[in-house]
């Protein structure tokens, strides 16, 4: 059973919610207040939260920042009334890995969570089919095992969120290969986020912060001038 934590202010948004997760096979906890909702989040693991922007005590982008400072990997779906695009663009960059704007339809909402599993339990033959026959790839000290979803580091575990994981293993498996950052959005996040190119950009950052020995030369992953990024041949 999957264990959904929904940080939301709005109690009728919360019942509505958390009946279609049950539903899906889900064991539900809710918190009406920013504040308790990280308390809550750093406490339990959980398959998925569920976070509103605007909340009590602690904005939700402020919960995401903190739980991604904390390494926490956990997919956050952000929920918000708020529909300028800034909003969505600093949404996904502070780590969010989806984004639905209110109100949205319940069909949308069931979608976006089953996908979002669906890429969490990737099994080791879909990762093969969408990237490479390899499930384990080594380059030195960096390790990326992808059955397990597992990067270790001079044999440390790196805790990565679900989409830093995908984007270092597709360019892992192809080094050498020269990705676009429109071309990473389209596989990584899907067509849906075609024009913000700046959440790669920011996925990149934190990947190289966890990776790299030093940021300023990396290592693996790589700058290809006037292109995108590139994984180390």
């Amino acid at each position: 059973m999957k264990q959904v934590l929904i940080i939301e202010d709005d109690a009728q948004i919360i019942d509505l919610l958390s009946i279609h997760l049950k539903d899906l096979g889900c064991k539900v906890t809710t918190r009406l207040d920013g504040k308790k909702g990280l308390e809550q989040a750093l406490q339990q693991k959980y398959e998925l939260i569920i976070l509103d922007l605007m909340l009590p005590s602690m904005e939700g982008m402020e919960i995401c920042r903190r739980l991604r400072g904390r390494s926490i990997s956990t997919p956050i779906l952000m929920l918000t009334a708020k529909s300028d695009e800034i909003d969505k663009i600093m949404g996904l960059e502070t780590g969010a890995d989806d984004y639905l704007t209110k109100p949205f339809s319940i069909r949308e909402f069931i979608a976006r969570v089953k996908a979002i599993f669906r890429r969490i339990e990737l099994t080791t033959e879909e990762i093969a089919i969408a990237n490479t026959p390899k499930t384990r790839l080594s380059y030195e000290a960096l390790i990326i095992d992808a059955e397990l979803r597992k990067v270790s580091l001079n044999q440390e575990r790196v805790e990565l969120t679900p989409k830093e994981f995908d984007l270092l293993y597709l360019l892992a498996s192809n080094p050498g290969k020269s990705y676009s950052r429109q071309r990473l959005l389209t596989l990584i996040w899907g067509y849906e986020y075609n024009g913000y190119e700046h959440t790669v950009n920011s996925h990149i950052n934190r990947l190289r912060a966890k990776i790299e020995p030093d940021m300023n030369n990396p290592k693996y992953i790589l700058t290809t001038w006037g292109v995108g990024y590139r994984f180390t041949e």
